[in-house]
């Protein structure tokens, strides 16, 4: 997956979050659209990481595509 995959793959995930944020506001929202939010939020975090990563590798002179998903337990644990 390249950069601009991944940039995509993170627009449609935040599309996806904002919709059911929106419900969520709206009271609308049910218990499988908030386990859906969590998954987003892993997602999100993972794809964002392994843009980091890429840029990283590329910035030593190393191969971005090298980089590979973390684990959620690993990616959960940043900090903002």
């Amino acid at each position: 997956m390249d950069d601009l995959q991944i940039h995509g793959t993170i627009e449609q995930l935040v599309a996806e979050e904002h919709e059911l944020w929106e419900r969520e506001a709206a009271g609308n929202a049910t218990d499988a659209d908030r386990r859906r939010l969590q998954q987003l939020r892993i997602s999100l975090d993972q794809s964002w990481d392994l843009l980091r990563q890429r840029r990283a590798l590329r910035r030593a002179g190393g191969d971005p595509d090298a980089a590979d998903i973390r684990e959620p337990d690993v990616v959960e644990r940043y900090e903002q």
